[in-house]
């Protein structure tokens, strides 16, 4: 019920601000399930004689975006990530309070851990100047 509200309460502001661009996207891969066995067997702290205890497991692949474009407020913001098993690529932005944007590339497996390059570039904010 609460997440009814919330998308109900998201598409009223986003009718009200008029303006406003927000985009969003998952593309999802469900394999097939690979059975991972962990054996308990036998013994007297063991599950009983012979037992084995069985997960599933699902080969993690999936790839998501979004973005957000929002004059009104200054939010600018989006974001594109793929995963496929232990390799995750991606990259980021948003505007800044400052005016600056940050870009992230980032990169992450089992092998080398995680990696991101960020970068920071720079727009000039022209101050308006009210005459009252």
């Amino acid at each position: 019920m609460f997440f009814k509200v919330v998308c109900v309460l998201s598409v009223a502001v986003a009718v009200v601000s008029g303006y406003a661009h927000s985009s969003q996207y998952i593309h999802r891969h469900d394999g097939h399930h690979e059975p991972v066995y962990h054996g308990y067997g036998g013994g007297y702290g063991g599950y009983g004689y012979g037992h084995d205890h069985h997960d599933y497991y699902t080969y993690p692949k999936y790839e998501f975006g979004y973005e957000v474009e929002d004059p009104h407020t200054g939010d600018f913001k989006s974001q594109h990530e793929y995963r496929d098993g232990d390799v995750v690529k991606g990259h980021y932005s948003l505007h800044q309070p400052d005016g600056s944007v940050r870009h992230v590339d980032y990169h992450g497996d089992d092998h080398s851990g995680f990696h991101a390059d960020v970068k920071h570039s720079t727009h000039h904010i022209v101050p308006h100047h009210y005459h009252y």
